[in-house]
């Protein structure tokens, strides 16, 4: 009767931690991870040598960074893994808080290097991008406060989620960020439409969208001159867009050749927001398929042990971190083969960025601790039992 209640995932009492957590893991996910990574380190030795030579530093340097980065993102990310998910919710309320405050700050203390947004801290030895941390906290956060109002007299979350969503978004505007901004509200949105939104306002939503859109097309210059530029019949040769779509038709199938492409002397974003062509001209198709379906296995792996939780909170904050993940690389891919237009956003555990990738560990330590194994019963025997009954 135990079995039939709780599932058939044994629980040792005194078990050590880390054995404990090794069978409950999803070895898959994590092994997808770890590749991501591998091809960054990889695809990072072919486009940052270039950049690395114009600013007058040693050919490795930033290769060096991501290595060091990445393998502190692993560490947090496995850290963060083997916390109970309400040790989790927890601490991302609290980081969450953090974040946020560092986010209004940004107008103040926050530079732009020159890119025309102030998005960054300068901490002298490296810089720190505080939208990188909040979005995997935030929908942690909003997870929980939606969960809550699903409770007999719980709190209004669902009010209190849209209101904080509503804060972040003008503040990432205000850089302007407009990139992250969709990518928060999407995963914002996702976890309410799970959660059950009704429809009304899920299209209102889509109308304040698209508002805000026409809005920052009139009042912002860059914004308008990316969306322009998407829109042009004609791509520009001497362009990020332009030399990223000419590496791309160049790699072919099988690629040029390992260090022949030449997009790295062109673009200044290749190591980062523009990774996904160098591994188009020198791996060809071949590689950018194998990064498509890592990101796809790892995705639906992770929706699929989510389905079989009873927790409202896990699975609304775990549906959301994926959401979230996937659509950011569906975002870098898409831009930098035309399909959408410039946002600035890099390709997760494979683009060079430190903040982008601890950031990242964060999210997917949590997501790892939210699909671990756990003694339950799954979802559909609940209501195959209610049915019955």
């Amino acid at each position: 009767m135990t079995e039939m209640v709780y599932g058939t995932a044994l629980v040792h009492p005194g078990e050590p931690i880390l054995p404990k957590w090794w069978r409950t893991l999803d070895r898959w996910s994590m092994t997808c991870v770890f590749a991501l990574f591998g091809i960054g380190l990889l695809l990072g030795l072919a486009a940052s040598p270039p950049l690395a030579e114009k600013n007058g530093l040693d050919p490795f340097h930033y290769v060096s960074r991501q290595a060091f980065f990445g393998c502190l993102a692993m560490c947090v990310m496995i850290a963060v893994s083997m916390m109970s998910t309400h040790m989790v919710r927890r601490l991302a309320t609290l980081f969450f808080l953090v974040t946020l405050v560092a986010l209004m700050l940004l107008p103040i203390f926050g530079t732009d290097f020159g890119k025309g947004a102030t998005r960054w801290y300068s901490l002298g030895f490296a810089s720190l991008q505080p939208s990188e941390f909040l979005k995997p906290v935030f929908i942690v956060t909003s997870a929980w406060l939606i969960a809550g109002s699903q409770e007999i007299n719980g709190p209004p979350g669902k009010l209190y989620s849209f209101i904080l969503t509503l804060v972040v978004v003008g503040f990432l505007a205000m850089q302007p960020d407009f990139g992250q901004a969709c990518l928060v509200l999407f995963g914002w949105g996702v976890v309410y439409f799970v959660a059950g939104a009704p429809m009304i306002l899920l299209i209102g939503m889509a109308g304040l969208v698209t508002f805000a859109g026409v809005t920052a097309y009139s009042m912002s210059e860059h914004f308008a001159r990316r969306i322009d530029g998407f829109l042009s019949a004609e791509v520009d040769p001497t362009t990020q867009l332009g030399y990223a779509t000419n590496a791309i038709r160049e790699g072919g199938y099988f690629g040029v050749g390992v260090g022949e492409g030449a997009v790295k002397w062109s673009l200044p974003d290749a190591h980062t927001d523009f990774i996904i062509a160098v591994a188009a001209e020198e791996y060809g198709l071949v590689m950018v398929l194998a990064i498509i379906i890592l990101y796809a296995i790892f995705s639906v792996r992770c929706l699929h042990r989510l389905m079989k939780e009873r927790d409202p909170f896990i699975r609304l904050a775990g549906t959301g971190l994926v959401a979230m993940f996937a659509m950011q690389a569906i975002i870098n891919m898409g831009v930098a083969v035309r399909l959408l237009p410039a946002k600035g956003m890099t390709l997760p555990f494979v683009s060079n960025g430190g903040s982008s990738l601890i950031a990242g560990g964060i999210a997917l330590g949590m997501l790892l601790a939210f699909t671990r194994q756990r003694p339950q019963g799954e979802m559909r025997d609940i209501l195959l039992k209610n049915r019955r009954a």
